[in-house]
């Protein structure tokens, strides 16, 4: 199934920005850059979404203006308006359980304690979605787990999370076409 809608998660607002839990956000911008896409406020989608056009397709891109833990009420106006199968989309998030410099493409499962995925899965009432998970590394204890995403990454850590983001941008065309295999495959011999 060829992906239509790419949504990142994170926390609208300059305050969020450049924190951890946002690299679902710098994966769509930089796809946006890359394809000359802009992100538009888009209150029926309560976010910012963009179009882009990759191999004649096109494909939407949305940033949940909800904060985190309400996603799923952005996921799901954008792919009922344009009639996006949940299959068809790819969510974007951060990933604890990944170190830095590794990202991965997973279809369905649970939210793994991810507030923004677990709103996903309540408003589209499946879990059976792609997830683009990138590594954040975990702090090592589960009570630092909050503090953890919402601060800027360590030096040592932002160049990794940059790789990791480019080798995601290199398989989008194949994801594009429907060739999730091969896009799986590619990405994870990487890193």
């Amino acid at each position: 199934m060829a992906i239509k809608l790419i949504v990142g998660l994170g926390n609208p607002g300059k305050d969020y920005q450049s924190h951890r839990h946002n690299v679902g956000f710098w994966f769509c911008d930089a796809l946006a850059r890359l394809y000359s896409g802009t992100f538009k406020k888009e209150t029926k989608f309560f976010g910012e979404a963009a179009s882009i056009n990759i191999n004649s397709s096109t494909l939407r891109l949305l940033k949940p203006g909800t904060y985190m833990n309400r996603s799923g009420q952005s996921i799901q106006s954008i792919a009922k308006f344009y009639q996006i199968n949940t299959d068809e989309i790819l969510v974007a998030h951060d990933e604890l359980d990944l170190n830095p410099g590794i990202a991965r493409i997973k279809f369905s499962g649970g939210h793994g304690g991810h507030n923004g995925l677990r709103d996903t899965i309540k408003a589209l009432n499946t879990n059976d979605f792609y997830r683009l998970r990138i590594g954040i590394g975990h702090p090592g204890d589960k009570s630092k787990v909050a503090d953890f995403v919402l601060h800027v990454p360590n030096k040592s850590e932002i160049e990794p999370i940059q790789t990791a983001l480019v080798d995601s941008l290199n398989v989008i065309e194949q994801l594009i076409k429907g060739e999730t295999e091969q896009a799986m495959k590619t990405l994870h011999t990487q890193g």
